[in-house]
């Protein structure tokens, strides 16, 4: 294409070759500006100082962003570690127990045996391995990762001596021989070459060990070789009194997962206790419970986001690790596209609401500028009379959060007992709108409620009502000791919250009395020899729970407010469903179209700024080819196609020309038109290079022996 350039332009040549960046790097083309001098009073112009503010802005969304996922993450944690501690102890029970089962069985010779240990035929205990089958209950297993590593720390607290395998440790290639090493390298902390039984025999023995049970976790059993497992498990019953290995294999389906994989022999080696973990749905409202409602900080989602992170966790068969990715995603959106929501996370978690008015004023003027646009916070100015009191404003938004967060809580013990999840039911109050607790919709809840009573498919109408209404009637018709078991949840859930928590201690005391009267005639009832009066069930606990029912009815009426009339909900609240989703789901090509159209955003390039939709020499290589390529149709030609790039490429813009002309010095017109003046091998080879990045990201196909002059397009406009 290009002619092959004369020695004279050599140097140029290897200047212009060297200069050439790695590929796929975005870089400013600072040195195809003609003078020097230009660029150096760009840099001091006020637009630098501007891009260093935003620069600031940036970083420190980016620290707020690391300070509150990190909590967050922290507190995701420590709920789950918390809702497996009571089986990790049962777990830890059973093992020790199990232990002290094996140990009866040695005799003195125990600490001499250098070779399998022969299995007792008159101890049936010694001819078993004790085997614990942990159900995890998830379709996927990247849930059960942390579960395992947690189950492993759990028992070494407690005294054991623990060895974590996965399925891959287990696979046909290695076979036997690659798990044992595994083993080995796990309790001696050493690698072997050569894994033998005998040597972990020889460790055990030590003064230090041999008092402390060994544990191997195999975290997911259906996937392992069955083969490799079943002489894993032959060969551990050979030594299962000399090397007392307890195994705690990891199950997501049932018991009969185990028979299918093990063949009868080795089955009959295993002495099987169950154990059960929780299911994913109480691990996603306990998720909830911690994060949304109990965890008060600058950030929570709306009911758009809260439906579709619903499917999204149902569509992915209950998988809490892809909605913990999607609640992260969530935050990094919401932090960095409000420009008020780290401020308002400094002033909630570390600042309290001090600082707004004193000397040391967390919000800028700019940004108290956009804090008084904010619809919600004029709403609520107007409503004191046009006065802003950002102190007051941040403590309504606390404590309406808090009020919300407690009832939602108080409905939700009332559906736990009938399997309503939390997150049906945060979805659901977060639809709400102010019109619906009204008196006409309470009537409604009413209407609802006697219907279903007296139809015969009382159930099958329950499923076709909305979660609160549905647990509205469940309080209507919860037995006596329920209901005060209920009440007493509430009394701990709105303890510090004066506006319920006296009124449930007031239903409480009638509860008691409710009781005291009951049994009071029961026992009048009994003395009378021949009268008696029948009474339904319904009817005995029909006036408590309707004063409950009416009770939580008014709280809702009183307290429960939509998103949209909480001041600063704009900060709090993301509800941009459209960006999560387009973040979860993924449109790369559509998004490199786009950054290819608009890289003067990311490179930051003031000559790129001023020249907007004009091609210019500064502009990236790749950006330049695609806005060349955007031109054509179908198909590309490839001689054209250079020819425009280079025309773009050398032409100089207009103001440098109007520079050179106007220097007085002849050496630095010289050198300002040797700057400007490229060589078709230089301007061939950037061409390339741009055309080969087109191609890998997927926008363009190569020319093929049928047409060798023309690229095709793969992607069209956006």
């Amino acid at each position: 294409m290009a002619p092959a350039a004369d020695p004279a332009t050599s140097p140029s040549i290897s200047t212009a070759n060297s200069d050439l960046q790695p590929f796929f790097v975005l870089h400013k083309a600072a040195t195809r500006k003609p003078a020097s001098k230009t660029r150096r009073r760009i840099d001091l112009s006020p637009k630098v100082s501007d891009g260093s503010a935003e620069e600031y802005n940036d970083n420190s969304r980016f620290e707020t962003f690391k300070l509150l996922w990190s909590n967050t993450e922290s507190i995701i944690k420590d709920v789950l570690k918390n809702l497996n501690t009571s089986v990790f102890d049962e777990i830890n029970k059973w093992v020790h127990a199990s232990f002290d089962s094996i140990c009866a069985c040695r005799t003195r010779e125990f600490s001499r045996a250098t070779s399998m240990y022969p299995i007792p035929n008159n101890v049936p205990i010694g001819a078993q391995i004790f085997t614990a089958l942990l159900f995890t209950k998830n379709v996927e297993f990247v849930d059960d990762i942390s579960t395992f590593a947690d189950l492993g720390a759990h028992l070494r607290s407690n005294g054991c001596l623990v060895a974590n395998l996965t399925s891959i440790d287990f696979c046909a290639k290695n076979g036997v021989g690659g798990c044992l090493k595994t083993l080995l390298r796990q309790f001696l902390l050493v690698g072997i070459d050569a894994p033998e039984m005998s040597i972990l025999a020889s460790w055990y023995t030590e003064q230090e060990n041999h008092d402390k049970p060994l544990i191997v976790i195999i975290d997911d059993v259906e996937r392992c070789s069955s083969s490799v497992l079943n002489d894993f498990i032959v060969m551990l019953r050979e030594w299962v009194v000399k090397v007392p290995i307890i195994l705690v294999l990891g199950v997501a389906t049932s018991v009969d997962a185990l028979r299918n994989i093990l063949c009868s022999s080795a089955s009959l080696y295993l002495s099987v206790r169950e154990f059960y973990l929780g299911t994913p749905t109480e691990k996603m409202d306990a998720v909830i419970e911690a994060v949304l409602l109990r965890s008060c900080q600058s950030f929570n989602i709306g009911k758009h986001v809260s439906t579709f992170l619903r499917n999204y966790f149902l569509r992915h068969d209950g998988t809490l690790t892809l909605f913990v990715k999607a609640l992260r995603i969530a935050t990094a959106q919401q932090v960095f596209s409000e420009p008020l929501s780290f401020v308002l996370r400094k002033l909630i978690d570390e600042e309290g609401t001090e600082g707004l008015d004193g000397d040391n004023n967390l919000l800028s003027e700019p940004d108290i500028k956009r804090a008084l646009q904010l619809p919600s916070l004029q709403r609520f100015c107007e409503t004191r009379g046009n006065c802003i009191d950002w102190v007051y404003a941040l403590s309504e938004l606390k404590r309406l959060h808090q009020l919300w967060s407690s009832l939602v809580m108080c409905l939700y013990e009332v559906g736990r007992c009938r399997k309503i999840s939390l997150l049906d039911l945060f979805c659901e109050m977060l639809k709400l709108k102010q019109q619906n607790f009204g008196v006409t919709d309470l009537n409604l809840v009413e209407k609802d409620y006697t219907t279903s009573v007296h139809n015969h498919h009382s159930l099958g109408c329950l499923q076709d009502k909305g979660y609160i209404v549905r647990a509205f009637q469940m309080l209507r018709d919860l037995p006596a000791m329920e209901l005060c078991k209920i009440l007493d949840r509430w009394e701990m859930l709105t303890r510090g919250i004066a506006e319920i928590h006296e009124k449930v201690k007031e239903l409480q005391s009638r509860m008691t009395l409710e009781e005291n009267q009951s049994r009071r005639d029961l026992r009048e009832e009994s003395k009378r020899p021949t009268s008696r009066t029948y009474k339904s069930d319904r009817t005995s606990k029909s006036p408590i729970n309707e004063k409950v029912a009416s009770f939580l009815q008014s709280m809702f009426r009183e307290h429960i407010q939509t998103i949209e009339s909480i001041p600063l909900h704009e900060i709090i609240f993301f509800d941009n469903v459209d960006n999560l989703h387009t973040a979860l789901i993924g449109d790369p090509r559509r998004r490199i179209q786009a950054d290819l159209l608009e890289s003067r955003k990311f490179l930051k390039c003031s000559c790129c700024r001023k020249n907007d939709g004009v091609l210019v020499p500064s502009m990236h290589d790749t950006s330049i080819m695609y806005t060349l390529a955007e031109e054509h149709g179908d198909l590309i030609n490839v001689h054209e196609w250079f020819h425009s790039f280079m025309a773009v490429i050398s032409n100089p813009p207009l103001k440098a020309k109007k520079r050179s002309r106007m220097s007085p010095s002849p050496k630095k017109r010289k050198v300002s038109k040797e700057a400007q003046t490229k060589t078709d091998a230089s301007i061939q080879a950037e061409f390339c290079r741009a055309v080969t990045e087109l191609q890998i990201t997927g926008l363009l196909r190569m020319p093929t022996k049928r047409r060798p002059d023309y690229v095709q397009r793969v992607a069209f406009g956006l």
